[in-house]
């Protein structure tokens, strides 16, 4: 699988986001800062939709780097319990579904799907949604 960024996930099966705990304070972040005030850790796979909106319009590259033919996408804050609320796509869920309070599960989603060898994402689905 090729990745967007390196350190974003950890190798695992299915991946995990890899966070940042603040050595002094334990604050977690995402992503994991360079450096030894914060060291890795593994984040849930598993968290609440605390917000969300429709990515209407084709980012401005760079730094975007998917598709020139544009299709709406949802993205979300996600709250991970207990350690952080990380910005992601929202995935295999119709707009119309979408609501603040829906259980969500990490997956990986490429950014381009029509790519030959895409570059994959992070993002959140429904949980117990089909792979």
């Amino acid at each position: 699988m090729r990745l967007i960024a390196e350190g974003l996930v950890t190798d695992d099966t299915p991946p995990c986001l890899i966070g940042g705990r603040e050595r002094d304070s334990g604050r977690v972040v995402f992503p994991c800062p360079p450096g030894e005030r914060y060291e890795p850790v593994a984040l849930s796979r598993t968290g609440t939709l605390w917000s969300w909106t429709i990515q209407r319009y084709r980012p401005k590259s760079p730094p975007y780097a998917g598709p020139e033919a544009f299709r709406p996408w949802a993205v979300g804050y996600v709250e991970l319990p207990d350690q952080v609320i990380v910005e992601a796509r929202l995935a295999d869920v119709a707009f119309e579904d979408i609501h603040i309070g829906m259980a969500l599960e990490l997956t990986m989603i490429p950014l381009d799907p029509e790519a030959a060898d895409p570059v994959m994402i992070p993002a959140f689905r429904p949980a117990g949604a089909a792979a």
